[in-house]
């Protein structure tokens, strides 16, 4: 069975940084693209950040320069580093592969929550 176990979030001020972690399991992540994504109140889930195989990264426009992601493929986790966050940063945060797994592989995610 897949599961994403998601961590790390929290509620921050504008411009401080947050990392999160995924935990994977039932799947091989290194033979896997990995992806975070995110969903805002009242929007749809968006991709954020991927990570292929190979280690390639992509980012949306929205957020490249400011998140890094990474993999862990011995520990089977993928991390989110976010520095320099924003109020419109503010969602729950989830991990998956690139495309999803499946429609019902998502975790519970984390909540980020960036306010003054």
């Amino acid at each position: 069975q897949v599961q994403f176990v998601e961590s790390g979030g929290g509620l921050v001020q504008p411009g401080e940084s947050l990392r999160l972690s995924c935990a994977a399991s039932g799947i091989i992540l290194r033979i896997n693209h990995m992806g975070w994504y995110r969903q805002a109140p009242g929007k749809q889930r968006e991709l954020v950040a991927t990570i292929t195989i190979a280690g390639s990264t992509h980012y949306a426009d929205s957020v490249k320069g400011r998140f890094t992601i990474s993999r862990d493929n011995a520990k089977s986790t993928v991390y989110l580093r976010m520095n320099n966050l924003k109020p419109e940063d503010t969602a729950v945060y989830y991990c998956n592969t690139d495309p999803a797994f499946s429609s019902g592989s998502w975790g519970q995610g984390t909540q980020v929550t960036v306010s003054s």
